[in-house]
């Protein structure tokens, strides 16, 4: 595992999990939301977007949180362990109301400066609909993949929780 890309809904946890991740196996993170919004919530455009992620993935190791869908498989053709969460709607939304609460008028660790935290009933039904309009197409791809790729589905906050733990024992005894 030197190179990992970490996709599934807003408030799965991924951000959370890179950060965990990154410290239990010393590798570099990069979350995606810092790099592809400016301040004032300004996106980067698709070519300078495509363009940054394919020089990142030419590194040697990585981790690397975040959907943006479009852009799937530029990081996938790189990855060597692909982890999707795939939570269910209620712990999501309630994760990014939350999360809404907790950054109130702040930027989160996770996002550029300049980005305080929103939530708007747009994302909340791009949340809460992830499952049903996005997850067919991740499966897809997954399968796809799946012959090369370590892939891992997280399906409950407790594989996840599981999952970091197996991996704390296994760097711990190397």
């Amino acid at each position: 595992m030197k190179r990992i890309m970490i996709i599934g809904s807003g408030g799965s946890g991924k951000s959370t999990f890179s950060s965990k991740l990154s410290d239990v196996l010393g590798l570099p993170m990069y979350h995606l939301d810092a790099y592809y919004w400016k301040p004032g919530w300004t996106a980067t455009p698709n070519h300078e977007w495509d363009d940054f992620q394919r020089a990142l993935i030419q590194k040697d190791e990585w981790i690397i949180d975040g959907n943006y869908s479009r852009t799937l498989d530029i990081r996938m053709t790189r990855a060597d362990t692909i982890i999707f969460f795939d939570l269910p709607p209620w712990i999501t939304t309630f994760r990014v109301i939350k999360r809404r609460i907790k950054y109130h008028g702040r930027t989160r660790p996770d996002l550029n400066e300049g980005c305080p935290e929103q939530l708007d009933w747009e994302f909340i039904k791009w949340v809460w609909n992830f499952r049903k309009q996005k997850r067919p197409g991740i499966l897809a791809k997954l399968i796809k993949y799946e012959e090369e790729k370590n892939i891992i589905i997280l399906k409950t906050p407790r594989e996840v929780t599981n999952l970091l733990d197996q991996l704390l024992v296994k760097s711990r005894s190397q």
